[in-house]
């Protein structure tokens, strides 16, 4: 079973950066990915090679078939989903943490009040992007999970690749409860997509129409700072 421990932790701490909507991205990732990837998938998927069987004996042939059936393994494409989509995240979650202590190391400065103003601007760009690059990335997850797997685990597969002596046929183990999944999970990547959406809409609305405000209150922060240091020369 996949050790999800680490990212259930920093994912934990993302929640202290991300609006609502990144929380409801953020739990669907958590429980209905994470936790049923690594608990009831995991198991689903563990003998999906070895349960796979074809009515012929000859060497080579069933791994073949089953490379035709499944070019990539379900379970290990929604890993590398999961994977791909936390990674900006977590880099983003890194570096708003790194920053955020510099802050506080540098509090006593004359100019903290500044620097905390700038960097939280340029967080709010990065996170924006982020929540692009994540949206963007359900998208393509969804496409690539339906040109992969299309919407049924078939039960039997017909295959005449060599070293296949003829056309065999081939068999995959509980094809209902892959079915099933394969749905749930196709389910669950259109919630985070349409959560991700609004999320994406709704930061920027919201900080976009305040930038203008930050920035005017940070040049006047800068205009102060510049005239109390020309009357302390």
């Amino acid at each position: 079973m996949t050790d999800w421990g680490f990212l259930s932790e920093l994912f934990g701490s993302l929640q202290a950066h991300s609006p609502m909507l990144g929380r409801l991205w953020l739990l669907l990732m958590l429980v209905f990915r994470m936790l049923i990837l690594g608990t009831v998938a995991s198991d689903m998927f563990d003998d999906e090679q070895e349960e796979f069987s074809c009515n012929t004996l000859q060497p080579g042939c069933k791994q073949v078939c089953y490379d035709h059936a499944f070019p990539i393994s379900q379970y290990r494409f929604w890993v590398f989903h999961i994977v791909l989509i936390s990674t900006p995240a977590l880099v983003f979650l890194m570096y708003a943490m790194h920053h955020h202590k510099k802050h506080q190391v540098l509090r006593q400065d004359s100019t903290a009040s500044i620097r905390a103003a700038k960097l939280n601007l340029h967080l709010k760009r990065l996170y924006l992007v982020n929540v692009a690059f994540r949206m963007l990335s359900e998208v393509g997850f969804l496409i690539g999970q339906w040109k992969l797997y299309g919407f049924r685990v078939e039960a039997q597969f017909p295959c005449s690749r060599f070293p296949c002596p003829y056309t065999v046929d081939c068999f995959t183990s509980r094809p209902m409860e892959k079915t099933v999944f394969l749905l749930f999970y196709f389910a669950v990547g259109i919630l985070s997509a349409v959560s991700s959406l609004a999320e994406f809409a709704h930061v920027a609305l919201k900080w976009f129409t305040k930038s203008s405000n930050e920035l005017k209150s940070l040049e006047r922060r800068i205009s102060k700072f510049r005239k109390r240091s020309l009357r302390s020369i």
